[in-house]
């Protein structure tokens, strides 16, 4: 009668990778490795462990969708600080969101213009299609890492300086509040798949699971802003809180 030696085989590949996610835990769990330090390789993993690249890749596959770690594309693979909680029912600065989980905010501007407005658009603003809007697109970084793309179309009657701002200095949020009370908001979440453009943006894997929130701000009675605001999940998280009054 045979044993349960002859699944010996087939369970040693498993066996080892999970012998190495159980290392870089243990790194990560003592302190050895903190938030932000750079998890070793494929490469170097699979030559200490005498395993092979796609063992060594398994792992730290898993740690990523568990959370422990962030793989940037081109740049390498480094502990994860603890997810950054974003609010979800007040609109609130990009920067200062940043800022206050002790990262480091830089923006990238993609578009920023005054152009004629589509269908699609008009409908959400309640504007006629070519209509003059602002546009702009801006990607929005932690230390380097990309956190946010965010797209905005901007009522001119509602911010008309909108383009002259230094968008490196302020963040869209921070002046539109300044200038304009909100007095209305409406918020849609959900799970997407980006497009390669963005993708490319948020330097990002195209199986990158990302969060969308489309967001439409009423201020003097007329539709101020309309935004479609992307974050990589594994970066970003949003919460909500609602207190009865």
């Amino acid at each position: 009668m045979r044993t349960g030696k002859f699944m010996a085989r087939s369970e040693q590949p498993f066996a080892l990778y999970q012998k190495i996610k159980k290392s870089v835990v243990k790194d990560i769990d003592s302190g050895k490795l903190i938030p932000d330090d750079r998890v070793p390789s494929e490469t170097q993993l699979a030559r200490a462990f005498n395993a092979s690249r796609m063992t060594a890749n398994r792992a730290l596959k898993e740690l990523t969708e568990e959370g422990r770690i962030v793989r940037v594309q081109g740049v390498g693979t480094f502990v994860a600080r603890p997810k950054p909680e974003a609010a979800l029912l007040e609109i609130k600065s990009i920067a200062k969101e940043i800022t206050d989980w002790g990262g480091v905010h830089s923006s990238q501007i993609i578009v920023l213009k005054q152009e004629n407005i589509g269908a699609q658009i008009a409908s959400k603003m309640d504007l006629k299609v070519d209509d003059d809007i602002f546009h702009s697109i801006i990607v929005h970084k932690d230390r380097g890492i990309p956190v946010q793309y965010s797209e905005r179309f901007i009522n001119p009657r509602v911010a008309p300086d909108y383009l002259n701002q230094d968008f490196k200095k302020i963040t869209p949020s921070d002046y539109l509040l300044e200038i304009a009370q909100v007095q209305q908001a409406e918020h849609i979440i959900e799970a997407v798949n980006c497009k390669k453009n963005i993708q490319k943006h948020l330097n990002i894997k195209p199986d990158e699971p990302c969060i969308s929130l489309t967001r439409r701000t009423w201020s003097y009675d007329m539709v101020a802003t309309y935004s479609i605001i992307i974050s990589p999940g594994s970066r970003y998280k949003l919460v909500g809180k609602f207190i009865r009054g």
